[in-house]
């Protein structure tokens, strides 16, 4: 049931989500150190790549135009494709060995960005906040740490929880948030994945899930989980329990977003970079956007209030 976005592919794909107004798909290439773009009918039309000075780990779309991207060392605001990046807010982490990784808009239009220890080996990475209602002075709040990688970032206002996963630890933890001050308690596991199997080999993948990597959320409130390496994305529930795993065509899916103009498009971005060559043969859309027809629509992308 999967269809390959024409020309989608690059090196590892993060980030993507649907921009209702351009009825676009915006998507990054982390090592690529890119945006990309397809703009009109889903599979007609070309993709743009606006290259950039370091490696985005994630971004939004904001309210009066343009985009906000996290890279290595801050975010920064560009008010038009291609155009000039403002610095927004520098991190004090160290560039050498840290950067950010997956972030999104909350429903608020604050700013999130968590971050990656490249060297894994220790839990240094934390979850940052922008909140644009502090000002253009706004710095980045430190809202949550103790993981080596942050990913899979939700947020579900209704029931205030937010999804935050390390992928390092195989886990992914609830915090309860108060969107209208903006604190976080807890966390608590909402599902612990199994751990990669001693001498597991990607040509003989046994029953190994994966690791949660990049996630986004559908109209009921599922979180839909992309499990790199695990080749597969899983709905869960608010226990945490499986409620549909979606076999996808590349052993490295690493975030979904729901898009077109009904959000019944369920798009999944996947990595193709260090994979090795038996892996990249068996499935040669690796690194490409994947994307396929759902019965039920997912939520609408978060834009930054500015």
């Amino acid at each position: 049931m999967w269809q390959v976005l024409p020309s989608s592919q690059c090196e590892l794909g993060e980030s993507p989500f649907w921009h209702p107004h351009e009825r676009a798909l915006y998507w990054l290439d982390i090592p690529g150190r890119a945006v990309l773009r397809t703009r009109g009918e889903i599979g007609a039309g070309s993709v743009e790549r606006w290259p950039l000075p370091s490696e985005p780990g994630c971004m939004a779309p904001a309210r009066s135009g343009g985009l906000v991207i996290a890279l290595r060392d801050g975010v920064y605001r560009a008010r038009a494709w291609g155009g000039a990046l403002q610095v927004m807010a520098t991190v004090e982490h160290d560039v050498r060995s840290m950067r950010f990784n997956d972030g999104k808009c909350d429903s608020q239009g604050r700013f999130w960005a968590g971050s990656i220890n490249e060297a894994k080996d220790g839990a240094t990475a934390a979850l940052y906040c922008l909140d644009p209602a502090m000002g253009p002075a706004a710095a980045l709040q430190r809202m949550a740490d103790g993981v080596t990688t942050a990913n899979g970032l939700a947020f579900l206002p209704e029931t205030q929880q937010l999804y935050w996963a390390d992928t390092a630890a195989h886990v992914v933890r609830r915090l309860h948030w108060n969107a209208a001050d903006n604190t976080l308690a807890g966390p608590h596991v909402l599902r612990q994945f199994d751990a990669k199997p001693a001498g597991w080999s990607t040509e003989a993948p046994g029953d190994y899930a994966g690791r949660p990597d990049g996630a986004t959320l559908d109209a009921a409130g599922h979180y839909w989980v992309a499990l790199f390496e695990g080749g597969q994305l899983q709905q869960l529930d608010a226990a945490g329990r499986t409620l549909a795993a979606l076999p996808v065509p590349a052993r490295c899916p690493t975030m979904p977003c729901f898009g077109g103009d009904d959000l019944r498009t369920l798009f999944v971005t996947t990595a193709r970079r260090g994979r090795p060559a038996p892996e990249l043969a068996q499935w040669p859309q690796s690194g490409s956007v994947l994307f396929q027809r759902m019965n039920e629509p997912g939520r609408p992308v978060d834009f930054f209030a500015d």
